[in-house]
């Protein structure tokens, strides 16, 4: 169990809603100022999605360089490119990620469910995004919504090697219609068949976010909140800011006496290269 806890927030995500849920940073300017207010609450890495300027979920290269560059001048943050987009994302474009040079992305191991949708993550499209990652030096963040997707892991990591940086690490998104449950065996059950020396995060969707948080820092693992994963403070109660989302983790990390990583720790833990 480590000393401290890895905090990544996710702000913004590519399903809900801007008209719905007004709080959500969609535009450059709000997601860069939340990310500051996240990374002084705690945070170390950020989970980005773009929207175009019309709120809507976009892979833009052009909008990503600029998000990139921008969160880099702005804050010391890992920045996590996400290489799923919207469910209705080409491969195509979810590849091109890439090329906006961030520090990781997340690539997901499998396809799922996804409420009423489905998301699609076939091996010859998983085999090309990771060995991309080695290519352009990204490290990879694998995305593992259940127990088929951790053999799919071990598979890619047998077929093409060790990625870049060297180290293995993993987010259990647990509570997705058509995923795992948010719950603690769940979550069990998936840490003890990661590969050996693997670290991992855990986000717990909508109402599984809290028992997730418990179990996972219970368990030695790390955290990731934000409004992509919960729209829901508590009960009657709709999220504030990306920010008190961080400050939770952070209370609760505490308390189990693993207070928040710095981002420096955090690239050092993930091998991820230095702030040129």
């Amino acid at each position: 169990m480590t000393a401290s806890t890895l905090i990544t927030v996710a702000p913004t995500g590519a399903e809900a809603d801007k008209s719905a849920v007004p709080a959500l940073p969609t535009s450059l300017v709000e997601l860069v100022n939340e990310a500051a207010a996240c990374e002084e609450a705690g945070a170390a890495v950020v989970h980005v999605h773009i929207r175009d300027d019309e709120a809507r979920p976009t892979l833009d290269l052009a909008r990503l360089v600029d998000t990139v560059q921008a969160l880099r001048e702005s804050t010391r943050l890992i920045v996590q490119l996400s290489t799923g987009g919207a469910v209705t994302d080409p491969y195509e474009d979810r590849l091109r990620v890439l090329d906006a040079a961030p520090d990781a992305c997340s690539l997901t191991c499998g396809t799922v469910n996804f409420g009423d949708d489905v998301f699609m993550n076939p091996w010859p499209f998983m085999a090309e995004l990771y060995q991309r990652t080695q290519e352009l030096e990204v490290v990879p963040e694998f995305e593992l919504f259940d127990l088929g997707q951790v053999a799919s892991l071990h598979r890619l990591l047998d077929a093409y090697g060790p990625p870049y940086g060297g180290h293995v690490h993993c987010d259990l998104v647990m509570g997705v219609p058509g995923g795992m449950p948010g719950d603690a065996a769940s979550l069990v059950a998936a840490v003890a068949a990661l590969p050996e020396g693997a670290t991992w995060s855990a986000t717990g969707i909508g109402r599984t976010t809290l028992p997730v948080m418990y179990a996972a820092l219970s368990a030695g693992g790390h955290l990731r909140v934000g409004m992509e994963d919960t729209l829901t403070y508590a009960k009657g109660r709709p999220v504030a800011s990306n920010a008190e989302l961080v400050e939770r983790a952070a209370v609760v990390a505490g308390l189990a006496q693993r207070p928040p990583m710095s981002s420096d720790r955090a690239r050092e833990l993930l091998g991820v290269k230095g702030i040129s």
